[in-house]
């Protein structure tokens, strides 16, 4: 592919080869005009000389039905181009997948077959599969006089919990959580066991421990594991005396035959209850659930009653259900099995009891020397207490990993309305269990820094799914909403991706690491896995290049911003990843962005590497990155002499504020204005914007430092390092702010409800980059040297010390922090980016 360079900006003489080929082709088509006269002018004498209109006469019939063919043949083609068009944005690239339609059967990775793939739950299972039935846990409490009962089921945040998350999870063979609800601590594990045709067994076990309430009241819970189906396929359970389901015969096209057996549970338990439905969908689990509720007798006492589940519900003319749910309602302290059996595996013992616990003790301690052998945290000194902190964020990263199955709603500039791009897998991590649930593009890069770490196959694997999602143009929709499940947990707002909007291309990130550990190993998968998805990465990188170019020969713009907006104080750049971040007030074409200048001076490097080490054409894309890394052409599009940093370029200006707009005085007769305060406040621009330098200082500032483009010997390092240790811009004891505490914007609303986000709270995912920057200059000779290696120790300290006291205190892992308290704020649990202190804790840059 010919480099952005060389494409855009021709040198001087293939100009003027141009221009001489111009010219060429000029003469030739005139020759070429001037035979087809004369040769007119000679069959025209050939004619009646009597009669001058003949030739035209005979030949007007002919014209008029050529030129009506003509038109038909330009409106088909016409018609069929602009179906293209449209067409376009939901079609899928032409080219061999990276990861194989059936690479996460059972059959082909009975391994990671089964896994908690559904991390907006609290706690379910399901396979690697389009249309796997799924399992699940919902619970609670008896007795607390709420109608209805206060159901948890999925992560919100609204439950209230305590804390919850993975105590420990190896991404493949185990998981054990706790979840500190208000009335119950419940402790749910799972374990797996591979063999047969459809992925083995495993055996999933829930233990419920009172949370101390006033009074000493023993509570009462009830909990519902529950088997639904996302497709064809049978349950058929088995329910003896008492309401009690004992066993549930299943079949699935993917899973082929199995049962799913409840043991008969310890003491303790006051009554057991089942429901059959049928659920419209699995976003609807927790409706039937409800639905089928009813009041019944407590026991003896003829004056209490409970909560319990009413049998069989299934509407006229289904007899099969699509959900079956075991329910029990015990008493204090509490725990049960539930086995799963493939029918293709053989067995000598159960996955249950002791063995069960034999088991999951061997494999906790695998992963114990694991973690410890890869981070090396009791060597550097740390704590019990903040080693557990890390494992339990790692955990959480690798307990978020999901699988979705769907097809994104897509739109075009050729669309009036979405459509719905390809039915395609993703295996992805996700930021938050509770309110990010999905996968986000920019996010997927941070993620997979400290996945790799673990285990490089999964991050590979979870990198092709995104790239397989490229379609045909090389667009990636930024955000992924795949199957009712997610969808159900996205505002309508948010849904529809348009193809003009890019995001960060952190996926070089963690590729950069992979070419890396390719230079320590000769294994031959890791060398074919370059040569597979470098095809994509081509076309990916070629988007950018084409779409989010900028005004300016190597400048580049961020598209998706609203120049029309009259609520935001200022517009939204969603697609950079840094959603309110300060940029030019008024969106124009003028616009030059340095962070995604920055990004894509990243991506040329790293597809230099990946070529060279696959021996593919790389000298394009070293000649573009040589050019977007040459600190003099970076400095003359971003360097603000003014302001001494580096800096956004636009039509701007600071003097805007949000205000709540007059009434309207021409009223119709009878007409009342609407209250004020009922209308919502618009910006006021004080002063004319003009094309300008976006002079406020933060993260966006630092990208040439973040990603390690200014070069060592420059002053302007040398500024850079001053400005991130002054407490009147971006320092705090706790990491770097988002937005220097002297910008405009610092700590404003957005909009008259939108509360400040990347305008001063510290993020982790930026913090990570500067100290891996920081660590880079202070092992890079130059003049800095030595400044750079006493801030990275101060900030690496500030910011570990930080998230550690935090989770500590409040049992979460947050999306980011105050840059005044240090406390968390946004979004918990999110161990998406957030995790990435365990690299920091680590040293793995």
């Amino acid at each position: 592919m010919p480099s952005k360079a060389k494409h855009r900006f021709p040198k001087d003489k293939d100009k003027g080869q141009v221009k001489l080929q111009y010219k060429q082709d000029e003469s030739k088509s005139s020759a070429d005009g001037h035979t087809q006269d004369h040769g007119r002018r000679k069959r025209k004498t050939s004619g009646n000389d009597d009669d001058p209109d003949q030739g035209f006469s005979l030949g007007y019939p002919i014209l008029l039905t050529l030129s009506a063919v003509m038109l038909v043949v330009v409106g088909v083609v016409y018609v069929y181009w602009m179906h293209e068009l449209r067409e376009r944005v939901r079609r899928p690239l032409n080219s061999p997948l990276i990861v194989p339609v059936n690479a996460t059967s059972a059959a082909v990775a009975p391994e990671k077959y089964w896994g908690s793939y559904r991390p907006h739950a609290y706690f379910g299972l399901k396979t690697r599969s389009p249309k796997s039935p799924v399992f699940g846990l919902m619970w609670f409490t008896q007795f607390l006089g709420e109608r209805p009962p206060a159901v948890r089921h999925w992560c919100d945040h609204g439950d209230g919990m305590l804390r919850y998350g993975w105590l420990a999870h190896d991404a493949t063979n185990f998981g054990v959580q706790e979840i500190i609800d208000r009335t119950v601590t419940l402790r749910t594990e799972y374990l797996k066991k591979p063999g047969g045709d459809h992925g083995g067994d495993w055996t999933a076990k829930i233990s419920a421990t009172p949370v101390p309430a006033p009074g000493g009241e023993t509570m009462v819970v009830s909990l519902l594991f529950y088997a639904a189906l996302d497709g064809p396929g049978s349950l058929q359970p088995t329910v003896e005396k008492k309401r009690t389901m004992t066993v549930v015969s299943g079949h699935t096209a993917e899973t082929g035959s199995f049962k799913l057996y409840f043991p008969t549970p310890g003491k303790n338990v006051k009554a057991t209850d089942y429901l059959l439905a049928n659920a419209t969908g699995l976003n609807k689990l927790k409706e039937a659930v409800m639905a089928g509720m009813r009041m019944a007798p407590w026991g003896d006492d003829k004056t209490k009653s409970y909560i319990g589940l009413g049998g069989r519900l299934l509407p006229d003319g289904i007899t099969s259900p699509n959900l079956v749910v075991h329910q029990v309602t015990v008493a204090l302290p509490f725990h049960m099995e539930v086995i799963y059996e493939s029918g293709s595996k053989t067995r000598e013992t159960t996955l249950s009891g002791s063995v069960y616990d034999v088991e999951l003790s061997k494999q906790r301690i695998i992963f114990e020397k694991k973690f410890e052998s890869i981070f090396e945290l009791q060597d550097k000194g740390y704590n019990p207490e903040d080693k557990a902190a890390a494992k339990n964020a790692l955990s959480n990263m690798l307990g978020g990993i999901g699988y979705f199955y769907g097809a994104s709603k897509v739109q075009s500039s050729y669309n009036k309305e979405p459509l719905d791009y390809r039915s395609a897998p993703l295996y992805t991590a996700v930021p938050s269990r509770s309110f990010f649930p999905r996968g986000f593009l920019w996010d997927e890069g941070f993620h997979n820094l400290l996945i790799m770490e673990w285990d490089p196959e999964i991050s590979k694997e979870i990198i092709g799914h995104w790239l397989d999602l490229i379609n045909k143009e090389g667009w990636i929709p930024r955000e992924q909403i795949l199957g009712v499940e997610a969808r159900a947990k996205v505002p309508d707002e948010f849904v529809v991706q348009k193809n003009e909007n890019a995001n960060p291309p952190t996926l070089f990130l963690p590729l950069q690491k992979l070419v890396k550990q390719l230079s320590k190993s000769d294994d031959p998968k890791d060398l074919e896995y370059l040569r597979n998805i470098y095809p994509r990465l081509r076309i990916w990188y070629r988007w950018f290049n084409e779409t989010q170019a900028g005004p300016k020969p190597l400048t580049y713009r961020w598209r998706g911003r609203d120049s029309n907006t009259k609520r935001e104080l200022n517009p939204k750049t969603l697609t950079s990843g840094l959603d309110d971040y300060p940029r030019a007030s008024h969106p124009t074409d003028a616009e030059r962005h340095v962070d995604l200048r920055c990004w894509m001076a990243l991506a040329s490097g790293i597809m230099a590497d990946i070529g060279k080490t696959i021996g593919e054409p790389w000298e394009d894309y070293q000649a573009t990155h040589d050019l977007l890394t040459d600190n003099k052409l970076l400095d003359e599009h971003h360097w603000s002499e003014k302001a001494q940093m580096y800096s956004d370029f636009g039509l701007h200006t600071d003097h805007t504020k949000l205000v709540r707009p007059k009434p309207p005085k021409n009223l119709a007769p009878g007409q009342r204005p609407p209250p004020q305060q009922q209308m919502e406040k618009e910006r006021q621009v004080k002063s004319q914007p003009k094309l300008s330098y976006v002079n406020s200082f933060g993260y966006v500032s630092l990208f040439p430092f973040l990603l390690q483009i200014v070069d060592p010997n420059s002053p302007k390092l040398d500024k850079i390092l001053t400005d991130l240790k002054d407490p009147n811009l971006l320092w705090t004891r706790f990491g770097l702010r988002s937005l220097a505490r002297n910008a405009p914007l610092y700590r404003k609303h957005n909009t008259e409800h939108d509360p400040p986000y990347w305008r001063g709270n510290i993020w982790i995912n930026m913090n990570y980059l500067a100290i891996r920057a920081l660590h880079h200059y202070s092992n890079t000779e130059g003049p800095y040297k030595t400044k750079a290696k006493e801030i990275y120790k101060e900030l690496r300290d500030n910011v570990v010390k930080n998230i550690v006291n935090e989770y500590k205190r409040t049992g979460y892992v947050w999306e980011n922090y105050d840059d005044s308290t240090g406390e968390g704020k946004g979004t918990h649990p999110f161990t998406g980016w957030s995790a990435l202190f365990v690299l920091i804790m680590a040293e793995k840059y």
